[in-house]
């Protein structure tokens, strides 16, 4: 089959690119044609890939998406394909992989009621309407369940459309054979002691992922046990805000802000502890990267992918209503309690063999690829 993907930006570093770069490898190594659309690439181009980069602009992300919308559309009336999969929300889908939470109830529950009198409400109102409605035939790849219930609540959607994917951890984020040889050598390239603690956080978009709250708990430490310790944060945002942020907390010999790199595997088995207190998160890939390395995690409740933290006890799972308070005391216990963190690591490592936390690229293809009535 010749299949068309559409996103609406890709770059190397971001989850929901990475998860959209392994289900299409996937549908490449079955046998079926590539073709991607999207405005914005930002990286190699796989071998075999047809990648169209849709020459749209606009002011606004609502108005450059329904430019898009309508140049692939007559791209696709001249050159037609057997699927079309949408990794953001938008009409005319055959299958779209749902990266993000329900923007309805958003609007209706954290939104002011104004909001939904103005152009870019309507815009993704409609697109997401186009995606879930009772009457499409989009089928849609879960891969956070707790979303599933406010799609149904405000659409009505038909539970058969729904399909619930495991998550996806590439292979090279395990611990191999030789972890420690591989954390020694990166605490010695970074200049970490036996005794310094180095904590990381990891992921694009700074302020959801809760990076101001990272920072705070950073900032509360014990003078002794701050002395020690290090932040280190890998994502693509503009770090300027969060910059002012440290200079103002004091820590600036404590915080090392990183762009997007290739390398996380090493961080993960450097690291002595994750951080990810996000406002929102429909899964957080990340939360499982660290639990497959080993390496404990500080992660709020809000995270799709944070029970599995919790059921494999590799970590601290913090409560909603978030209080600044309490991250902070769980922040300091986690670093200052070494035996605990050992524990923490063995019992991630044990649940990495057992548990299903990497077949979601080949699930994802058996619903592309299965024959439509």
């Amino acid at each position: 089959m010749q299949l068309a993907f559409i996103l609406y930006k890709y770059f190397p570093y971001g989850g929901l690119q990475r998860d959209f770069l392994r289900i299409a490898l996937e549908c490449q190594q079955r046998g079926h044609s590539i073709r991607v659309y999207t405005p914005i690439w930002d990286g190699e181009i796989p071998a075999g890939f047809e990648v169209v980069v849709v020459p749209v602009k606009a002011l606004f992300n609502h108005t450059r998406n329904e430019k898009l919308t309508a140049w692939v559309e007559a791209d696709l009336a001249r050159r037609p394909v057997d699927r079309v999969i949408g990794f953001n929300k938008m009409p005319g889908l055959d299958v779209y992989y749902a990266a993000d939470g329900c923007f309805e109830d958003k609007a209706q529950t954290l939104r002011n009621p104004l909001y939904r009198k103005w152009g870019r409400y309507k815009h993704f109102a409609d697109y997401e309407r186009a995606v879930f409605a009772a009457e499409s035939k989009t089928e849609i790849l879960m891969i956070s369940e707790v979303q599933q219930p406010l799609f149904v609540k405000h659409y009505a959607t038909p539970a058969q459309r729904f399909h619930l994917l495991p998550p996806g951890i590439a292979a090279d984020r395990r611990a191999p054979a030789n972890a420690a040889e591989v954390r020694g050598e990166f605490r010695r390239e970074f200049k970490l002691s036996d005794d310094d603690l180095l904590l990381v956080q990891i992921g694009s978009g700074f302020k959801t992922k809760g990076l101001d709250r990272s920072l705070k708990a950073v900032a509360a430490l014990p003078r002794e046990l701050r002395a020690r310790t290090r932040l280190m944060v890998i994502g693509q945002d503009d770090p300027k805000p969060f910059l002012l942020q440290i200079k103002a907390l004091g820590i600036s010999d404590n915080v090392q802000i990183l762009k997007g790199r290739s390398d996380i595997p090493r961080f993960l088995l450097g690291a002595d502890l994750l951080i990810h207190p996000a406002y929102n998160e429909n899964t957080g890939t990340v939360l499982l990267e660290a639990l497959v390395a080993g390496l404990p995690v500080l992660v709020s409740d809000v995270c799709g992918y944070a029970h599995y933290i919790a059921e494999a006890d590799a970590g601290r799972v913090l409560p909603s209503p978030f209080e600044q308070a309490r991250l902070n005391g769980l922040l300091a216990e986690m670093l200052a309690d070494a035996a605990q963190r050992a524990q923490w690591q063995r019992n991630g490592l044990a649940f990495a063999d057992t548990a299903d936390l990497y077949s979601m690229p080949q699930r994802a293809a058996d619903v592309i690829l299965a024959e439509r009535p």
